[in-house]
């Protein structure tokens, strides 16, 4: 197939791609006056988060509000009160902007100003209690409509009414309903609803990591990842695409949006891979799948794995997590790895050219770019706390940075960090806060225990329905709504269900965790699936259908290691952990070539469907299907290679 021109996206047309469909990239351009307020804004949220990181000063209530505060003004500054403001060039702040900016500092300076009051009141509200506490709630809703988006605002809407309405409920949904007090004073004035954990989780390793990520693009490790994945991959079979590969899980290390990593490593990848004779859907579906897996990379997986920490419990760290995920998100890629190969054989596409390669040398002389990360990992190993990590890291990040000139990182720079990091942390903690209003509703009206008997029932006490209603729910709720508030919803609702039917809490909670993160790619609302088919002018629908089918493992995986903790790495051995990762790499080749319906040759439909079973069987760790598996397996592989072989010969005959 011929060459097509390569035409890679200008910063202003990425940045047009993440604000359509990234509601946290759509935030006003603001200049004069208001810019310096908004600038000095997030430095100061900045300061105040690693302040109170390095001396712990503050009580949770005192440290969530304020964070609140600051989060809550912040995007009453910066993101417009609808996005066609900016069509019709009014794209500055608003007096009643700046009234809810002024409203919001009032409501985070509450606990701080009346902390002993409040206390001595003992669930006891005043007039005034009850205003600001009413203005909280309303405040929260429209900063997370306007930085996070519409769905997660109406379902938090929906479940207060529930919570007042509760007795007009049909079934077993009805309860004794909450006085409007009651709902005031559970939402913010305890630490159950919007100043619950989630919030506190936003308020303190969340905040830290994205501040980490924050520096470690100040030093240009985002191109480098780039470059790093072309000299690993880019001269393999289909090389564009395996770049894109790379680069995403590693760009998933500093990001914790699928929509901005498909549009910063797809606006390089995606123009490549259609070069090479790659369909633009192919093309997108490849960055939406990997940009989408890089949220379950370890060891920073997005913001909802720090909350899993917290909602799980019972001694568990985060390196817990980052260990059990690591055998699944191997698989992941290996996955999408394998089935753009066959793609790639199928369609007789070659590799880049020594001339499209970058500068192997200059390449390994910025391998130092990856401390930060490879010490990050190593203080996570080693058990400090997570907030500790994270400030080491950034200082890490700041000192590798000085390496060399290009990277070293000047006053200027590091203002700028700070500044970025508060930024994109600003919709973290609306949407943190929402879901605390929806954790609040299901502690105190008891829906949790409700709907979690109710799926029970529904399932008949059966764990593969109980799954496949649980991971409907997930990808429906993630469906325009960010992770975070995803899993916490999930996690409160659908993962006790998975555990009180005896499976590990570790492997339920990353089973919701894995949908909500997949419901990016998976029609009919795949917002990171479409940001790429923006990126590669492909037809979105088309793109999420073949991003789902290249992220097959994440479909599959989740319900493995439910039924077999093993592949978590949980009550296991390592020659049981070396069986389980070749079994299922294995699986996934076989998996791999029956979607794409190509191996050494093309496929027929008996062979694919023998092979998409294969690797079910094989994925599946378990003795008896580990051994059918490899034999269907080895028997496909015998095949395929004496078909082929036979081909050839008659080739080399006719010649």
């Amino acid at each position: 197939m011929k060459d097509e021109e390569v035409k890679f996206l200008s910063l202003e047309e990425q940045q047009e791609i993440l604000e359509k469909y990234d509601p946290e990239a759509a935030t006003r351009k603001l200049t004069g006056i208001m810019g310096w307020i908004a600038f000095l804004g997030l430095l100061s949220f900045s300061i105040f988060q690693l302040y109170t990181a390095i001396f712990s000063v503050f009580t949770a209530q005192i440290q969530r509000s304020v964070h609140l505060g600051f989060a809550l003004a912040l995007i009453f500054l910066l993101f417009p009160l609808s996005k066609k403001k900016k069509e019709t060039g009014k794209w500055q702040v608003g007096w009643y902007d700046i009234v809810l900016a002024l409203l919001s500092i009032a409501v985070g300076a509450y606990w701080p100003l009346f902390m002993e009051d409040i206390a001595m009141r003992v669930g006891i509200l005043t007039t005034t209690d009850f205003a600001i506490g009413i203005i909280a709630i309303l405040l929260v809703l429209e900063a997370t409509r306007r930085a996070v988006g519409l769905p997660i605002t109406i379902i938090a809407v929906i479940f207060m009414l529930y919570g007042i309405f509760g007795q007009y409920m049909p079934g077993f949904l009805q309860h004794g309903g909450l006085s409007l007090e009651r709902l005031v004073q559970t939402m913010f004035f305890t630490t159950e609803g919007i100043l619950g954990t989630p919030l506190g989780v936003s308020a303190t390793f969340i905040f830290l990591f994205l501040l980490f990520g924050s520096f470690l693009i100040q030093t240009g490790v985002g191109q480098y990842f780039n470059d790093l994945s072309a000299v690993i991959a880019g001269k393999r079979v289909g090389g564009p695409a395996k770049v894109a590969i790379f680069s995403s899980a590693l760009q998933g290390t500093i990001s914790g949006s699928s929509v901005a990593n498909v549009v910063t490593s797809g606006a390089f990848t995606i123009p490549m891979m259609k070069k090479l004779g790659y369909k633009k859907e192919f093309a997108g579906a490849v960055e939406a799948a990997s940009s989408t897996g890089g949220q379950l990379m370890p060891p920073i997986m997005g913001a909802a794995a720090f909350l899993m920490v917290e909602f799980i419990g019972n001694g568990i760290t985060y390196w817990d997590i980052a260990k059990a995920a690591a055998i699944p998100a191997i698989l992941y890629f290996t996955g999408i790895w394998i089935m753009t190969h066959f793609e790639a054989k199928r369609l007789g596409l070659r590799g880049l050219t020594e001339e499209e390669m970058p500068n192997r040398k200059e390449v390994a002389k910025k391998i130092y770019l990856l401390l930060p990360i490879l010490a990050i990992i190593i203080l996570l190993m080693t058990g400090i706390p997570v907030m500790h990590a994270a400030l080491y890291s950034i200082l890490i990040a700041i000192v590798a940075g000085f390496i060399n000139k290009e990277t070293r990182m000047g006053p200027k720079a590091i203002i700028l960090a700070l500044v970025d990091g508060a930024r994109t942390a600003l919709s973290v903690a609306a949407a943190t806060a929402a879901a605390g209003i929806i954790v609040g509703i299901v502690t105190k009206t008891g829906l949790g225990l409700t709907l979690a008997n109710g799926l029970i029932d529904l399932a008949q006490g059966y764990i593969i329905p109980t799954l496949i209603f649980t991971m409907i729910a997930s990808l429906i709720l993630g469906m325009g709504s960010p992770t975070t508030a995803n899993y916490v919803i999930t996690s409160t609702i659908a993962a006790p269900v998975i555990i009180f039917l005896g499976y590990p809490d570790l492997a339920a909670h990353l089973f919701v965790f894995y949908f909500g993160i997949i419901a990016d790619i998976t029609p009919p609302v795949a917002l990171a699936a479409f940001a790429a088919a923006g990126v590669s002018g492909g037809e979105p629908i088309r793109t999420g259908i073949q991003s789902s089918k290249l992220a097959i493992a994440a479909f599959i995986i989740p319900y493995i290691f439910v039924l077999s903790p093993e592949m978590l790495l949980i009550d296991t051995t390592v020659p049981e952990v070396i069986w389980v990762v070749f079994t299922a790499v294995t699986g996934m080749i076989a998996i791999g070539a029956g979607i794409i319906g190509y191996w050494m040759r093309p496929m027929n439909w008996i062979e694919r469907v023998l092979a998409i079973i294969a690797g079910l069987l094989l994925i599946y760790p378990e003795g008896i299907s580990d051994v059918a598996g490899l034999i269907m397996f080895a028997g496909l592989f015998a095949a395929q290679f004496l078909m082929n072989r036979d081909k050839d010969q008659k080739i080399v005959q006719q010649a």
